[in-house]
C-alpha cells in the first residue's frame, strides 16, 4: 500500500485531499494539518484547518464558501453580538460551535490536541489520519501599521478575516512555533512516506508554519522520498485568498517559480505549475526542481484528481531518476 503524506493548510489543501482520495483509493494517507491558524474564541479553542479538512473530507463542508458547515445558522453568534460580545468579525456557527465546545472540554480535561482531533474523526471519518502538526500551542501573527507611525502585530486571523489583507504585511511570526515539538506520530509518518506532497496551500501561513516547527523540515528532508508541490500561484497570482500579501512579507514574488525557489531544492524534489505558467518550468529545472506544467485549477473533484494524478506521477518520475 502507497503511504502518503501530505502537509496541508485549509481549503486548499482539503479540496486537494478530496481529489487525492479519488486518485490513489487505496493509498494510506496521513494528514500534517497547519495548527498556526488556530485562535481562542469566546473562551473556545478553534482550530479552522484541521476543522476544514475533517468537514470536507467527512462530507459536512459548506461548499460555497469552504469552510464552516454546511446547513449552518448562527443563533448562538447573534446572542453574543447582543450581549456586545466579539469579536463579530469572525463568523462561528452553531454546528460549529459544537465541535469547539467539545474540542475545548477533552483539552481542559487533559488530551493533547492530537488525540482530541482523532476523536473528532471518529464522527467525521475523513478515510485519512489527520494529525496536528504540534500538540503545542502555535499562532501565526502578523506584524502591521499601527496607524499612529509605529507597528503592531495581530493574529492572522485578524489581518486575514477582519482586516482582509489590505494593509501591508511586514513580516509573518509563527509565534511559539521555535518552541514546539511535531505531535507524535508526525516524523514517524514522514520516515514512512513513500512520497510527500505539498498541496496548493499557502506557502507561508500554512506549509510554510508547518515547515517552522523543529524537526520537520529536517524529517522531510532525510526521509529520502520524493517530496512534490503544487503550486498556488496560477499567472502570477493566487489561486484563492491572498497569498501574494503574505508571500510579499517575507520577501517572495508572487510567482510560481518564485515559490518553488522559497521551498528550495534541498527540500522539494518535484513542482507542479499551471499550463499558463509553462515558461517558468526551465527557470524551476535550473534551480534543481523537476518541473511540469498541467492544469491547476481546481474546479470539481475530477479536477483535484487530476492534479494529484499529475503530482504523484511526477514523483514516480523523480524516484526513476
Amino acid at each position: 500500500m502507497r503511504r502518503i503524506v501530505v502537509l496541508s493548510g485549509g481549503i486548499g489543501g482539503a479540496r486537494f485531499l478530496r481529489g487525492l482520495k479519488r486518485a490513489a483509493p487505496d493509498a494510506d494517507i496521513t494528514v500534517i494539518g497547519n495548527t498556526g491558524d488556530d485562535i481562542h474564541l469566546f473562551g473556545l479553542k478553534v482550530c479552522p484547518d484541521l476543522d476544514t479538512v475533517m468537514y470536507t473530507l467527512g462530507g459536512g463542508i459548506h461548499e460555497g464558501q469552504g469552510w464552516g458547515r454546511a446547513d449552518e445558522t448562527f443563533t448562538v453568534k447573534e446572542e453574543l453580538a447582543a450581549y456586545g460580545v466579539g469579536p463579530e468579525w469572525f463568523g462561528l456557527g452553531d454546528r460549529d460551535f459544537a465541535t469547539h465546545i467539545v474540542r475545548t472540554q477533552m483539552m481542559e480535561a487533559g488530551y493533547p490536541l492530537s488525540a482530541v482531533t482523532e476523536a473528532l474523526c471518529q464522527r467525521w471519518r475523513p478515510g485519512v489520519r489527520l494529525l496536528p502538526m504540534t500538540d503545542d500551542r502555535v499562532e501565526t501573527h502578523v506584524l502591521i501599521d499601527d496607524g499612529v507611525g509605529g507597528r503592531k502585530a495581530v493574529h492572522f486571523q485578524e489581518y486575514w478575516v477582519r482586516l482582509r489583507a489590505a494593509v501591508p504585511a511586514h513580516a509573518v511570526v509563527p509565534v511559539g512555533a521555535e518552541q514546539a515539538k511535531p505531535a507524535p506520530g508526525v516524523l514517524r509518518s514522514i520516515e514512512a512516506a513513500d512520497v510527500i506532497l505539498f498541496p496548493p496551500s499557502n506557502p507561508v501561513v500554512s506549509v510554510g508554519t508547518i515547515l517552522a516547527v523543529p524537526g520537520m523540515r529536517e524529517g522531510i528532508a532525510e526521509a529520502g522520498v520524493p517530496v512534490v508541490g503544487l503550486s498556488p500561484i496560477v499567472g502570477d497570482a493566487p489561486v484563492r485568498g491572498m497569498a501574494d500579501k503574505v508571500l510579499a512579507a517575507v520577501g517572495v514574488e508572487a510567482t510560481a517559480a518564485a515559490v518553488a525557489r522559497h521551498y528550495g531544492s534541498g527540500l522539494l524534489d518535484g513542482w507542479l505549475v499551471d499550463t499558463v505558467d509553462a515558461h517558468v518550468v526551465k527557470a524551476v529545472e535550473d534551480d534543481g526542481i523537476r518541473c511540469r506544467a498541467v492544469p491547476l485549477m481546481m474546479t470539481d473533484v475530477d479536477a483535484a484528481a487530476a492534479m494529484a494524478t499529475a503530482a504523484l506521477d511526477l514523483a514516480e518520475e523523480v524516484r526513476a531518476a
